[in-house]
């Protein structure tokens, strides 16, 4: 792998003067012509190509991610955004019909939906491609202008879609800007017509603060303590397959990874074994030698994580390596509720396992807590499936399986309560970056009388008629 070497700095005015200029290309209407943003997609998604290869750099210098696992979990989820926006666009951006009532006869009604604006598009560190880019492809599909503000974590990365992205587009059309807080304190304090935020909850709580002085709408998409729920019916060689990788891709630095197992008192030393066995596999028996095991993003998490890993509690793994911010895949067995590791999302390569021996308790455990962004059950009952699914709301889930759920651009990904506001992905991301605007026309060769004085009992009984 070519190591990635010079950050790139590209200085311009400053942020309020690019959300001007946004807002007076907004003004002309230039980005609600549907070819517009056809050609914006094209543009984007032959960028993106033609430069994959200093894409693969950037993040194998922030993360030591493969270029397979890259092109898996970040890319080829981007290019599927694109491809079906440029395929659906022009039927998303149609006019809806729908069915008029007797009162507004002779009427036809529509749903337009029109951009909001000028957006904000913050993204996140953990899979800063992703997170950070598909949202900006549903912005310019529904026809926004977007200012686009990675997470400076991962330092490589930020700056490769800073330099792709600000050599390619007018900005004030589309604009990355780099920086820390004080540049995401500054873009906050703007006037933006949308903001879209990946990150944690309490960034999140500030993001909402801040958009709430201007009226601004907010999505939201944050974290949780996702949990998995594992019964003696279980295939539980698939289901620990299954969770292992969840869990552990991208070192557990997933929002919708598997953050904690509850399984079954009945198979609990079964399933450590076989989940023992898949980390073997997957991993092997020295994870830094292993391609697909990427770091830690910086010593801060990785200092957090360590301190979680309770020495008395070690099933499997527990080494770590400050020196390469590289912590092994680690379960912690004879976990409970109040254990440190509990206390909030672990975001990091450590799983614990709390046993369970009766379903009404542990379902009242899991909804006592914050509602989670995901949630998984590996169970062949149906009973247990609609029974975990109707009593513990989340934001997304598998039955039998982990993460995959994302995959499907049918399926809207979004949170609930504490773990965000809001959905994404395909269809669910032109409409979380438009405004649903609804318009009556009406006839005017004939004119009900109901509505006008004297206000008489007939009226009152054919109104009553009408809408009874």
């Amino acid at each position: 792998m070519t190591k990635f070497k010079d950050k790139i700095v590209l200085i311009t005015g400053g942020t309020s003067e690019i959300i001007k200029l946004q807002r007076e290309f907004f003004l002309g209407n230039k980005t609600k012509s549907v070819k517009f943003r056809l050609e914006q997609l094209k543009r984007f998604r032959h960028i993106l190509k033609e430069n994959e290869a200093l894409l693969y750099d950037a993040i194998y210098a922030d993360f030591g991610k493969s270029v397979f696992e890259t092109y898996e979990t970040e890319l080829v989820l981007i290019y599927h955004e694109i491809n079906q926006a440029i395929k659906k666009v022009k039927q998303w951006s149609k006019p809806k019909k729908v069915r008029t009532n007797l009162a507004n006869f002779p009427g036809k009604s529509r749903i337009y939906s029109e951009p909001f604006g000028n957006t904000l598009v913050v993204g996140a560190w953990n899979y800063p491609y992703q997170l950070t880019l598909v949202p900006v492809v549903s912005a310019i599909a529904a026809g926004n202008t977007v200012v686009i503000k990675p997470s400076e974590l991962a330092s490589h990365t930020s700056a490769i879609m800073a330099k792709l992205i600000n050599e390619n587009f007018p900005k004030d059309f589309l604009y990355v800007q780099e920086g820390g807080v004080s540049e995401t304190t500054d873009l906050l304090n703007q006037k933006f017509d949308k903001i879209f935020f990946t990150g944690s909850t309490r960034v999140g709580r500030i993001v909402y603060e801040a958009a709430a002085k201007n009226l601004t709408p907010v999505t939201l998409e944050l974290g949780g303590k996702s949990p998995s729920f594992v019964f003696p019916d279980a295939d539980l060689k698939m289901t620990a397959k299954r969770i292992a990788w969840g869990k552990f891709l991208n070192a557990g630095q997933t929002c919708v990874a598997p953050d904690y197992v509850l399984v079954h008192s009945d198979v609990k030393d079964r399933f450590l074994e076989e989940l023992k066995n898949q980390i073997l596999q997957i991993q092997g028996e020295d994870p830094k030698g292993c391609e697909s095991y990427v770091r830690i993003i910086n010593k801060q998490n990785f200092d957090r994580l360590s301190e979680l890993i309770d020495p008395d509690k070690i099933y499997f793994g527990g080494e770590t390596s400050v020196e390469y911010l590289h912590i092994n895949p680690t379960v912690l067995q004879n976990v409970t509720f109040n254990d440190k590791v509990m206390e909030e999302e672990i975001f990091g390569p450590i799983l614990p396992i709390i046993e369970f021996n009766d379903l009404e308790e542990i379902i009242t455990d899991v909804k006592r807590r914050p509602k989670p962004l995901a949630l998984y059950v590996f169970t062949k009952k149906e009973s247990i499936k609609r029974k975990i699914l109707n009593e513990v709301s989340f934001g997304g889930g598998c039955v039998n399986d982990t993460i995959m759920h994302l995959s499907n651009p049918k399926l809207p990904f979004g949170g609930v309560g504490s773990s965000g506001m809001g959905n994404y992905h395909g269809k669910m991301g032109f409409d979380c970056f438009s405004h649903k605007k609804s318009v009556l026309h009406k006839g005017i060769w004939f004119e009900p009388f109901l509505k006008y004085k004297p206000y008489t009992n007939l009226n009152k009984k054919i109104l009553k008629w009408i809408v009874e």
